[in-house]
């Protein structure tokens, strides 16, 4: 920020060895790599020339140099991108360690503003044998779910395919950053992921169903019917998430919950159980638990369905029993004199006296 405009150039190019500035009262003497990352300030016409001047940084023999060019890349490409990126894609197999970390970074930082322009680069870092290389590609995928959420999804979508059980598992980690977008390519990659052989994918593809069920309530029952039938205890928990957010007036999800209570998963009886309540009138709900507790044999599932079959109206406690019960209604003053006129008695009769008691 401190170097003159007009030295930014001549510095970059090496023109000039090294000069003096002042920052926040202290000296500082800026050399080449300091010119190379200032740039990124240049606008218009001078822009331009600091592009030349950043593709012979990038291909320089200093790999100090060259890592200097890749800091100012990002920034640079917003204005020209004219070969940058394939320059880029070079420097990734750099013969020098720091440039090639100095490239995956840089990989990270513009693949999710420059998606096209690193397509098929950041394709073939994802699948990369080294971590240390394929680590700052997926950072760069996770980028580009949130700015480019469609081209991050023909990225998974080419991922799920692979033959390698981590590749699948990470990308359907990603779905939950994706799945925001109602969009059907993403809905199937979901159901994809959901088919798996991997528990893992499964598992990470399932997560995304509880959200479904707000966004997409249709997609959701759908993909929860698939779900709810899966291997892994983990799957089938998130399923049942979803399912107790649904709307369960959609008739499907109806028939979901009820078909989900003689499931061979004793977690899914019992949270479809759970929800017949919202579903059916009292008498209803009765004789459904009546007819479920004929083929039931898991003790806590039949504690539940007594507990459906109780009418607390007729065989609940005393104070259950009177929760029921409305007040008559009040009589009216003018009836209530008319009656008392005539002799009679309005509301209980009053208790018979001490002595009348004796005397009986």
């Amino acid at each position: 920020m401190a170097i003159p405009q007009e030295k930014i150039k001549p510095l970059a190019c090496g023109e000039i060895n090294t000069i003096a500035v002042r920052w926040r009262g202290k000296e500082h003497h800026m050399v080449r790599c300091d010119g190379i990352h200032a740039l990124i300030r240049l606008h218009g016409k001078e822009a331009w020339e600091g592009h030349a001047t950043l593709i012979d940084a990038l291909m320089d023999d200093d790999p100090t140099v060259r890592c200097a060019g890749l800091v100012a890349l990002p920034h640079m490409a917003e204005q020209r991108s004219d070969e940058l990126f394939d320059h880029l894609s070079v420097l990734l197999d750099d013969q020098a360690s720091s440039v090639r970390k100095a490239a995956g970074r840089c990989l990270a930082l513009t693949a999710p503003v420059f998606p096209s322009a690193t397509e098929s680069t950041l394709a073939n870092e994802l699948r990369h044998h080294l971590k240390v290389r394929s680590d700052e590609a997926w950072r760069g995928l996770s980028g580009l779910c949130e700015t480019w959420p469609e081209v991050a999804g023909d990225h998974i979508d080419e991922l799920l395919l692979e033959d390698d059980v981590e590749l699948r598992r990470k990308a359907s980690g990603l779905l939950r950053k994706i799945v925001h977008k109602k969009d059907a390519m993403v809905w199937d990659l979901v159901g994809w992921a959901l088919a798996d052989e991997d528990a893992g994918t499964r598992r990470n593809a399932s997560r995304c169903l509880p959200g479904l069920a707000n966004r997409a309530p249709k997609v959701a029952i759908i993909l929860a019917e698939k779900a709810i039938f899966d291997s892994d205890s983990k799957v089938v928990d998130q399923a049942i998430r979803c399912i107790e957010a649904l709307d369960t007036d959609h008739g499907r999800a109806r028939d979901l919950v009820i078909n989900g209570c003689s499931n061979a998963n004793v977690n899914v009886r019992l949270a479809c159980i759970n929800i017949l309540p919202r579903l059916m009138s009292d008498d209803v709900l009765r004789d459904q638990a009546s007819e479920l507790l004929r083929d039931e044999k898991n003790p806590k599932v039949i504690k539940e369905l007594n507990a459906l079959l109780d009418d607390v109206q007729w065989s609940g406690t005393e104070s259950q029993k009177n929760a029921f019960l409305s007040p008559a209604p009040s009589v009216p003053q003018v009836d209530r004199e008319i009656v008392e006129s005539q002799g009679g008695i309005v509301g209980l009769e009053p208790l018979p006296k001490k002595e009348d008691l004796r005397h009986d």
